[in-house]
């Protein structure tokens, strides 16, 4: 996790991450009611990773991702 963190440019953070966080967030704050914690946590985590996707599709930030580093 402290890698992944170290490695993420500000720039990306902000663009892709902060959108995907503050959506996720809402979206598990409305209808994500299983009283367990646990539950909850993981749905949440899982919607991130899903929201963070589709705004790394749509931005075109994959594209970056995928070329190989010379």
């Amino acid at each position: 996790m402290y890698t992944l963190i170290r490695r993420a440019r500000l720039q990306e953070g902000l663009v892709i991450e902060a959108p995907a966080f503050i959506l996720s967030l809402g979206l598990a704050e409305v209808f994500y009611k299983f009283h367990s914690f646990t539950l909850e946590c993981v749905c949440f985590l899982a919607t991130w990773l899903a929201a963070s996707c589709a705004v790394s599709f749509a931005t075109g930030r994959q594209a970056e991702d995928r070329k190989p580093s010379v």
